[in-house]
């Protein structure tokens, strides 16, 4: 985004009953599953779901008591998390098909350690992280309070709130930021489109959802009452997998940073942390943002490149978009090397990746989420490498 001049700026969220969000989810379930019995296991589950019927298809290597059986039940418990018990997408009676088989051994042999050669990467391809100033979690505003909208109405629906009463799980949301001179200054527009009884009018979901949306704004944010488009369809009452087919992996700008950075295209649900695709993309998000917080800039791009069975990452390159504090890039991106073992084995120890910890992460993004030390997840999140940083660079 520009640093100069005013202009708008939008970004999208989902909720966790969307159905590329539920697909995600039970990607991520199968892959916390095999990672709870085998921190080493292999796993690459795309998922899809559409109206009753669910089917997992990928490789995976892993232990034996990870049954076809046992991943239907798994499955069926998250829909019920999620919340669907609808005739057309039921979590107990949705058909769970299993098409999961063993990992390529052509793949294999170039991830697996082997001699002196260290684990390689699982496939080529490059990956970005990114960090600003925008709000207290370093995340860009429009994608922050997209997700958080969406956060507060599972919250609420979830704990039995009265006054979201008649929303379902399936809800997408879009806000629209005015920028001037590269800082957010409000919202000139936000929808929410959200599933629904039948019978809710569309003004009563607009008047319930008002003062939610008030609520997550900082004050005097709120756009215009014609700019707040609450169901524009007028009617949302079929969602979720009986409304569209879900696949894992399509919401990949969702999940990371709503549009404002570069993305390298790979997706994260499923993945376990060998695919550079998700564990590169978690250490270039948290290389970033700990250049971010550490003060040396108020902004950050890092990219990153692999090849198929390297070790070595082939390049990294680090922008800091002209408001670096008299900090040089390519000292930067020494430094960065240096903290941090940036081979596929050295990011899955660094960041404790071989974990049960990724269902969390398949809704409402993968980044500016809070650590959580006892579950160990979003490691990444961390900005323990700021004293490091701050030293290298006499601050």
């Amino acid at each position: 985004m520009r640093d100069t001049g005013e202009y708008l700026f939008t970004s999208e969220s989902v909720s966790e009953g969307h159905p590329d969000k539920v697909a995600d989810r039970l990607s991520d379930t199968v892959l916390d599953a095999f990672l709870a019995a085998d921190p080493y296991s292999r796993v690459a589950c795309e998922t899809l779901v559409t109206t009753n019927r669910v089917v997992l298809a990928g490789e995976t290597r892993g232990p034996a008591s990870i049954t076809p059986e046992l991943l239907t039940h798994l499955c069926r418990m998250a829909i019920r998390d999620i919340g669907y018990e609808q005739d057309g997408f039921h979590w107990a009676n949705a058909d769970v098909q299993v098409h999961l088989h063993s990992q390529s051994a052509d793949i294999a042999q170039g991830v697996d350690s082997a001699g002196n050669k260290d684990e390689g990467a699982g496939d080529q391809g490059i990956m970005f992280g990114y960090a600003c100033r925008e709000t207290p979690t370093l995340m860009p505003a429009p994608l922050y309070y997209a997700h958080e909208i969406l956060r507060v109405m599972r919250d609420r629906r979830k704990s039995g709130d009265a006054t979201v009463a008649g929303l379902l799980p399936d809800a997408k949301s879009q806000v629209t930021l005015r920028y001037i001179d590269g800082k957010p200054v409000g919202a000139t527009s936000v929808v929410v489109s959200t599933q629904h009884v039948e019978g809710m009018e569309q003004a009563d979901i607009k008047r319930v959802l008002w003062p939610l949306i008030e609520g997550v704004l900082p004050q005097g944010w709120m756009p215009a009452e014609q700019e707040l488009y609450v169901n524009p369809t007028g009617k949302f009452v079929i969602g979720g997998p009986d409304g569209d087919c879900g696949l894992t992996g399509r919401k990949i700008i969702v999940d990371t940073y709503g549009g404002a950075s570069p993305h390298g295209g790979g997706a994260f649900s499923g993945k376990d942390p060998t695919k550079v695709d998700r564990s590169a993309a978690y250490v270039c998000r948290y290389l970033a943002k700990n250049v971010v917080a550490s003060g040396l800039a108020d902004k950050c791009t890092l990219q990153i490149s692999y090849a198929i069975g390297v070790s070595d990452p082939l390049s990294l390159y680090v922008d800091l978009h002209g408001t670096g504090k008299d900090v040089d890039e390519a000292k930067l991106e020494k430094t960065l090397r240096e903290l941090v073992n940036l081979r596929p084995r050295g990011i899955r120890e660094h960041l404790h990746l071989n974990r049960p910890i990724y269902v969390p992460t398949s809704a409402y993004g993968h980044f500016g989420r809070e650590p959580d030390a006892a579950l160990g997840t979003f490691t990444w999140e961390k900005t323990d490498l700021v004293p490091a940083l701050k030293a290298a660079f006499g601050r």
